[in-house]
């Protein structure tokens, strides 16, 4: 055997029996000190595990707006994010190494001078009063108790106090400094250390005693924050004992004094200095959102129901859950606040946030399903409302995108538009003439207010829209007796399921129940009697837009996980569900009801004729009313940019908002949607080709 290989071996054996010695001499027989210490030795000094190669600490995720630097919120168990030591402030490394281990760069991960120094002392004191471990085994022992995989009994016994543990940790830390550079250490060592206050990790600690990045910090932030890893708990400043946090960071500065760091007539003058805390907390969760930009928590709301189904970061929800607040992900979302801003504005103008009435407002991007914004005139907030105020202005229930206890609000006529789909893919032309009654008797069974006989029988809003039409008419026109016989003849089933395609989810168990196995007889759903969602219903029209590519609402530009590297999910999840060319022509069929021109002239009036005007350039869209005027619904879309508002009690939809609000929901949506395409090139829809404009064929079903 080398002499290297005995030195090595001998190192070993000391560390082990001195530990035990520190840990146990005065309590327990030489014999056992020895015993055990020697047992612990003897066992195979196998490969470091895995968890110290590639430690598992928790790191917060942060979520951006789309511009990548406004944070919208943080997800967190613990508040850490990992920066490497260049972006450490050298005087912080060096009061990091007097307070915790002064011969760090001397030893070899145990320091049997100061394994005897702490023996000495506490054996002459009779109490434990210096420990011995060093920064490396301090990390070792960091590392192993915050393992996400380990039960908590586990963790208990990586960090119980015994002879075992103790030599384990030192054979761990004699390993591990072959394995990495002592700069290596260092930084794994700040980035897993806890500072008390929440804050874990040295970036995090600087924000939150500071405000500021662990680069810029002083000599006295430094050497206050090194005091405080030896008792976080007891000696935060914020929260605890801010006298013994001076009287730590007195301790540091003298350790830099003695071992040469600073020079004494410098720590002197930083230990006259106050404390000067300028303290800052990481928001988490969506409750957390900027106190003034509260109506931002249902996209982030909505963001974190979106993550939870996302198969990439978990099998679970659990699992996704625990890798959103402990993955350290990077995240830019496809939020864009002057949007959001200018959505709110309008939908205040409609409705005060403390009116129980409610106008939820979704923009989506067609091509991508990118949400721009969210808004609703609420506050996303857990706080009470006044007495008897059931949902406002205080609620965190998603009343724009649905779930929950939201199934969704009747959006009445702009369901229409999965009809005219159904219609031109099953071969008809959009030019398809029918002379509309004002009242038709369709062969639906049905009962109430709306049946003849027990079968439904719809009428026009009023006997103007009676006679012929086609579909670009009574789209425009919202002729209702057309859409029945329209239905009748394509097959209520087809209906429901173009709209299932185009992403409609119902939500209410009736609906769920009808569209499953009672289809082939919901007539009425053509006007729109199913609940929905403002999102659900931007994103249908968007897909017409699109030419017939559905993308799943997405909201997100892009993910990073904690090492930097690109997540896939942030990618659109587009398909094309509809024949681009029957996709057109219902576009064209929609530029009607909002004051646009077909490509074929066949427009004849429109329930929003003003919009176009407005908006400023080529759009398409649809108004609806549901029974009794009970909801008002605008959705109005470019190739650009979908929007869709409906105007509703979201507890009570009994409670009817009146046929009046609709004029002003267009100025609203016409509003919002010229803002947000400010500075975007003009684009026109691609007309349909002549053959789906005029002429009967079979099933259209190519692309």
């Amino acid at each position: 055997m080398t002499r290297a290989h005995l030195d090595k071996l001998l190192t070993i054996l000391l560390a082990g029996v001195l530990a035990g010695l520190v840990l146990a001499a005065a309590a327990l027989p030489a014999a056992l000190v020895f015993g055990v210490g020697f047992s612990a030795l003897a066992a195979p000094y196998s490969e470091l595990p895995n968890t110290l190669r590639t430690p598992p600490s928790a790191q917060r995720s942060n979520l951006y707006a789309a511009d990548g630097t406004t944070l919208i919120t943080s997800f967190y168990q613990e508040d850490r994010v990992d920066v490497p030591l260049a972006e450490v402030a050298p005087v912080m490394r060096q009061a990091i190494i007097a307070a915790e281990d002064v011969r760090f760069h001397e030893h070899s991960g145990v320091d049997l001078r100061g394994v005897v120094r702490a023996f000495t002392v506490n054996r002459s004191g009779g109490t434990t009063r210096q420990g011995a471990s060093t920064l490396t085994m301090q990390y070792v022992r960091n590392v192993l108790s915050n393992d996400p995989r380990l039960t908590e009994r586990q963790r208990r016994a990586a960090t119980e106090v015994s002879t075992t543990r103790k030599v384990q940790e030192m054979r761990y830390a004699l390993a591990l400094e072959r394995e990495l550079s002592k700069d290596e250490i260092l930084a794994r060592y700040l980035n897993i250390a806890y500072f008390g206050a929440g804050a874990y990790g040295v970036a995090a600690a600087s924000k939150r005693y500071f405000s500021k990045s662990p680069a810029e910090l002083t000599l006295a932030e430094s050497a206050l924050l090194a005091g405080l890893v030896r008792s976080p708990h007891s000696d935060d400043p914020i929260n605890g004992d801010a006298d013994a946090a001076l009287r730590r960071r007195g301790y540091v500065l003298d350790q830099m004094v003695e071992s040469g760091q600073v020079p004494a007539a410098q720590a002197a003058a930083v230990k006259a200095q106050p404390l000067a805390l300028r303290t800052s907390e990481t928001p988490n969760d969506c409750t957390a959102v900027p106190e003034a930009h509260k109506d931002w928590g249902y996209f982030c709301d909505w963001f974190t129901r979106w993550w939870n189904s996302q198969e990439a970061f978990g099998s679970t929800v659990d699992e996704r859950q625990l890798a959103l607040r402990r993955g350290g992900y990077s995240i830019v979302a496809s939020f864009n606040p002057a949007v959001q801003r200018t959505a709110m504005e309008q939908v205040r103008r409609i409705y005060a946030t403390d009116d129980r009435y409610a106008m939820p407002t979704a923009v989506v991007q067609p091509g991508t399903g990118r949400v721009l914004a969210m808004a609703v005139n609420r506050n996303y907030s857990v706080e009470a409302n006044p007495r008897g105020w059931k949902n406002h202005p205080n609620t965190v229930n998603q009343l724009v995108a649905g779930g929950g206890a939201i199934q969704g609000y009747q959006a009445g006529s702009t369901f229409k538009l999965f009809t005219v789909l159904a219609a031109l893919e099953s071969g008809l032309p959009l030019d398809t003439e029918f002379d509309a009654p004002e009242r038709i008797l369709s062969d639906y069974p049905a009962s109430g207010p709306g049946s003849c006989d027990g079968y439904w029988c719809p009428r026009n809003a009023n006997s103007s829209m009676d006679g012929r039409h086609t579909m670009w008419s009574a789209f425009g026109r919202s002729v209702n007796t057309y859409f029945a016989w329209l239905t009748e003849r394509v097959g209520a089933d087809r209906v429901v399921e173009m709209a299932e395609r185009l992403g409609i989810v119902f939500r209410a168990e009736d609906d769920a129940r009808l569209a499953r196995h009672g289809a082939r007889e919901w007539g009425p759903f053509t006007l729109g009697v199913s609940a929905t969602t403002p999102l659900d219903l931007a994103n249908a029209y968007a897909t017409v837009a699109a030419e017939g590519s559905w993308c799943a609402p997405l909201p997100v530009v892009s993910i990073t996980d904690a090492a930097g590297r690109p997540v896939a999910a942030a990618q659109p999840d587009c398909r094309q569900v509809v024949d681009r060319d029957v996709a057109r022509a219902a576009a064209d069929a929609a530029r009607c009801p909002v004051g646009d021109r077909s490509m074929y002239g066949g427009c004849d009036g429109g329930t929003a004729e003003g919009l176009r005007e407005k908006v400023g350039r080529p759009v398409a869209g649809k108004t609806g009313s549901s029974e009794g005027y009970g909801t008002e619904t605008v959705v109005a879309v470019t190739p650009q940019l979908a929007v869709a508002a409906i105007a509703t009690n979201p507890d009570d939809p009994r409670d009817a908002v009146g046929k009046t609000v609709q004029a002003r929901m267009v100025d609203a949506v016409a509003e919002l949607m010229s803002f947000a395409l400010r500075g975007q090139p003009v684009r026109d829809f691609v007309p349909p080709s002549e053959v789906t404009a005029h002429e009967i064929t079979g099933a259209r079903t190519g692309d």
